[in-house]
């Protein structure tokens, strides 16, 4: 990579045409590449608040490099219109972010390499072209003609920092005749069998023998062509690609020997995709190797916000959070861009599924000019072919909420569907990636695309429609490709790294918060809503009165709605096969979408999903006058024994009723128990019939696995959830082993929403409840190798805080 020796500076004017019309004492400094403009300044010490207007001005990116032979120049990515010089002359101009450019530099020598990124403001007030509608969650609307991503221009929810500059590096690569010039390779299931294609093309005929090896097979290629050498690999022994969740995602080495060389061709994995319509069509059931799959997990917007780059050592740690809160799947929406390579080869690592939305989003885009046309088809043709071998890579869509934003407008369905989405995208998905399902856009399949009991929906029932929890049946989902958005409040140490000790006092807290352009609610009063609703608090006087407390029901309602919701849509009978929270990780400092927040520390959400997704899963629902069931949902490849108890408490404490019924869940299978089971008798668990005054508050369902001792928990509280402050008992203990701390709980008193703060150490699980009588042992994991020994406090929302350390 050409990453060294790079400067940019900035030409407000637009006069700089080329390289000598650059004043001399223009102001150049440090640049770093991969990255982008916004990147540079927040560097050079800019604040988010301070940043220019970035989309009016042009900036120029400079270095030198010196060449002894012929060499290709590789520009991976240039955002977004782009003028490319070598020692003064124009050899490019780019008008797609998302284009790869070869540039051939045939002579040896020494060559001035300047880049020049015009403005995307001017460049908008040349196009011509009048849209039938414009959405306001994007500006400037005119962005619809601009083959570039929303993000840096979505004004609601995210920072002031479109991309600007060589957001995906610049290469030099040597000719080398015995590097293929295009490589093809296809991992499917034929017949039954895993079976690899490959095809190569060369510069020159390559010499000598020629074999294909994956996965312990060998194969001879055969010459299509003088320069062109096709395998085909038969492995009936391959393990097949599997989501983590499901079981394992075995991933192969490709290697291609021809004479004496060894040409090392990535890693594919074997598995077979398909969406189940049902038998009315309304339906969406991925399966994966004939296993219906629950998908599970967020929508992904930028590890980084700034620079876009993607960089493995960024994407790690969230994919890797993703994988550890049970997630199986991960959105790429039509907001945000095409991914990194190293992104989807950790996915397919991980056994994260990929939902990919083309780059798409909202406008009514000129698919009817040719030119336009061309970039796309290029666009989608480049990622297609980076991506082809990647297993993770699960559904492909058009776009995010272009048919949403129409029909929502009131505009006919002939005036919102596009050839764009309805015939290029499918059919170069069908040509490049044929075994990877196609959805038109995101959301679409009802009778209007925005209806959420047919195709894939973007629910927000529970969330900004602030509907009441029992919606998530109610809605009859099919699949939640967008959900549950809500403003996530982080925890107390990244507020006060952020907005100081009084959070709400900031005017930067409330500036932040999520909106939807137009609307006229926040999502902060979306989550206030539900503060309401679920703790009968009044927010407003808590927030002047008692802000500490304020935050903490806000973490508690966010995570209490998400886990019910996501329990109600993975219980036995439920017709939801998919939810993908919006979304992952905040892209800037905020109480924003995010379930983890810009500094990569997990949220309340978080903890409350990771209960909600775990592969061995135990929900209760309250199914009024039929009583209580309890769903036993196991998705790994394991069979698992053991036992549920169910209790009812009283104030919390006293043991009402207790029965335990020995239970056994086969692979990949759901085991439903009614509390009458359990009873052997009548007992109004739910208090639905309400015969008397009420016998419990707190119903708890344990499940003890036989062979490991696992347990796991569920709650309902059938007289509503409770701020109210009592003495609970509860005690937290450190223990040490060779490994690293856990924390020892235990309590007297049932101790909801339980929040664990430890220094300089993250807990494996928080904003948990506690079960009167019960312990448990957490996991606390250093955030710095240089940790000590963990000190904090753990504080019940309904009763007192201990401290341990």
């Amino acid at each position: 990579m050409l990453e060294d020796g790079w400067s940019f500076a900035i030409d407000e004017s637009g006069a700089w045409t080329d390289p000598a019309a650059i004043p001399p004492d223009a102001l150049w400094r440090p640049a770093r590449v991969p990255g982008t403009l916004a990147q540079a300044l927040l560097e050079a010490g800019a604040t988010l608040e301070t940043l220019p207007a970035l989309d009016k001005l042009d900036a120029w990116y400079a270095t030198s490099f010196t060449i002894d032979a012929p060499t290709e120049l590789h520009l991976h990515g240039l955002a977004s219109i782009a003028d490319v010089f070598l020692n003064g002359a124009l050899v490019l101009r780019s008008d797609n972010m998302f284009h790869m450019h070869e540039i051939a530099v045939a002579s040896p020598g020494r060559y001035a390499l300047h880049i020049a990124f015009r403005s995307v403001e001017r460049e908008i007030a040349t196009r011509s072209g009048r849209a039938r509608w414009r959405p306001r969650m994007i500006v400037p609307a005119g962005l619809r003609a601009i083959r570039t991503t929303a993000l840096g221009r979505l004004p609601g929810f995210a920072p002031p920092t479109p991309p600007v500059g060589p957001w995906r590096g610049v290469e030099l690569i040597a000719p080398d005749p015995l590097r293929p010039t295009d490589t093809r390779m296809r991992a499917s299931i034929e017949d039954g069998v895993p079976t690899l294609r490959v095809a190569l093309d060369f510069g020159q005929p390559p010499r000598g023998a020629a074999r294909l090896a994956c996965a312990g097979g060998e194969a001879d290629f055969v010459r299509a062509s003088d320069r062109r050498l096709e395998a085909t690999l038969r492995l009936p022994e391959a393990p097949l690609w599997t989501p983590h969740t499901h079981g394992v995602p075995h991933l192969h080495a490709v290697e291609a020997r021809i004479g004496d060389r060894r040409l090392d061709l990535g890693r594919v994995g074997f598995r077979d995709i398909r969406v189940d319509r049902g038998a009315d069509g309304r339906d969406f059931a991925v399966f994966v190797n004939d296993l219906p799959i629950f998908c599970r997990g967020a929508c992904w917007t930028a590890a980084d916000a700034a620079s876009l780059t993607g960089r493995r050592e960024d994407c790690a740690p969230l994919l890797v959070a993703m994988r550890d809160a049970g997630m199986n799947m991960v959105r790429v929406p039509g907001v945000t861009l095409y991914e990194s390579d190293d992104f989807y080869d950790l996915c397919d690592e991980l056994g994260i599924m990929v939902w990919q939305d083309f780059a798409f989003a909202n406008f009514d885009y000129p698919i009817q000019d040719d030119a336009f046309r061309a970039s796309v088809e290029r666009e989608a043709t480049q990622f297609l072919t980076r991506a082809q071998s990647s297993p993770a890579l699960a559904i492909l869509c058009g776009g995010s909420e272009v048919y949403q934003q129409a029909s929502m407008l009131g505009l006919a369905e002939a005036k919102w569907r596009s050839p764009l989405f309805d015939e290029l995208l499918p059919r170069l998905a069908r040509e490049l990636r044929p075994d990877v399902a196609y959805v038109e856009n995101s959301p679409c399949g009802g009778a209007l695309p925005f209806h959420s009991d047919s195709g894939v929906a973007h629910y927000y029932g529970v969330g900004a429609y602030r509907r009441a929890l029992t919606d998530a049946r109610r809605a009859d989902v099919r699949f939640a490709s967008e959900c549950l958005g809500f403003s996530c409040v982080p925890e107390d140490a990244s507020l006060a790294r952020d907005f100081g000790a009084e959070p709400l006092s900031s005017p930067l807290y409330s500036t932040r918060i999520p909106r939807d352009m137009g609307a006229l609610q926040t999502f902060g009063e979306v989550t206030e809503h539900y503060m309401r609703r679920l703790y009968d608090c009044d927010p407003d006087a808590l927030r002047a009165n008692d802000p500490a407390l304020y935050l903490d029901i806000a973490r508690a309602a966010v995570a209490e709605a998400m886990e019910a919701a996501i329990g109600e849509w993975r219980r036995a009978g439920s017709t939801t096969h998919g939810a993908l929270v919006w979304f992952l990780k905040d892209l800037w400092p905020s109480p924003g979408w995010g379930v983890i927040d810009a500094h990569g520390e997990p949220k309340s959400a978080y903890h409350a999903l990771k209960r909600a997704f775990r592969p061995l899963s135990l929900i209760l629902t309250d199914e009024g006058v039929n009583g209580l069931v309890a769903h036993l949902r196991n998705d790994t490849p394991r069979r698992f024994a053991g036992a549920v108890t169910l209790s009812c408490y009283r104030d919390g404490r006293v043991k009402v009723m207790q029965a335990t019924k020995p239970v056994a869940v086969e692979p990949h299978s759901v085991v439903t128990l009614r509390d009458v089971e359990f009873w052997g008798g009548f007992f109004d668990t739910t208090l639905a019939y309400g015969f008397g005054p009420p016998s419990h508050d707190v119903i708890h369902a344990c499940f003890v696995a036989d062979a490991s001792g696992e347990t796991i928990d569920a709650f309902q509280f059938p007289l509503g959830r409770s701020a109210a402050k009592a003495t609970l008992g509860l005690r937290a203990e450190l223990v040490a082993d060779e490994n690293g701390y856990d924390l020892a709980l235990s309590t007297e008193a049932a101790a909801q929403s339980l929040k664990i703060a430890a220094e300089d150490f993250r807990p494996t699980e928080n904003w948990l409840h506690l079960a009167p009588g019960a312990t448990r042992r957490i996991r606390l994991l250093p955030r710095r190798a240089d940790a000590r020994r963990p000190k904090g406090s753990v504080s019940a929302l309904n009763g007192e805080t201990v401290g341990f350390g």
